[in-house]
């Protein structure tokens, strides 16, 4: 397996409050597959026809006011990555947090106030 290069979008989030049409629409019109993250309630992990591991997740929103999309990159650390978002004029929408395998993620803006995330992989 290759391992992405770091600062590289390697992610997608589909956030929704409509998981099961979220799964029935892209699996009809991209073949995507579906599974439940073992490490996250309320998230799918998504993997494309002929991939071995997944490329993003469908993320269950409690409404549609959270109803979202949007691309992560992988970082080397997410905090360093924080800070420079800040002191270059962006926002920490969501500080750094980790789930129960050790990836950690937080969600930034950029100065137009489109969000994004960043993220690094639990250790091997």
């Amino acid at each position: 397996m290759t391992v992405p290069a770091f600062n590289t979008v390697t992610w997608f989030q589909v956030g929704t409050d409509a998981p099961e049409e979220a799964r029935r629409f892209y699996g009809d019109v991209f073949g995507w597959k579906f599974a439940l993250d073992p490490y996250s309630d309320g998230y799918d992990l998504v993997t494309y026809p002929g991939a071995d591991m997944p490329s993003g997740g469908i993320s269950h929103e409690p409404d549609a006011s959270r109803n979202h999309a949007m691309f992560l990159v992988l970082v080397e650390d997410v905090e360093a990555v924080c800070d420079q978002t800040v002191k270059s004029g962006g926002k920490v929408a969501m500080p750094p947090l980790s789930n129960g395998n050790g990836l950690e993620f937080a969600y930034l803006q950029d100065p137009s106030g489109n969000t994004f995330g960043v993220f690094t992989p639990p250790a091997p």
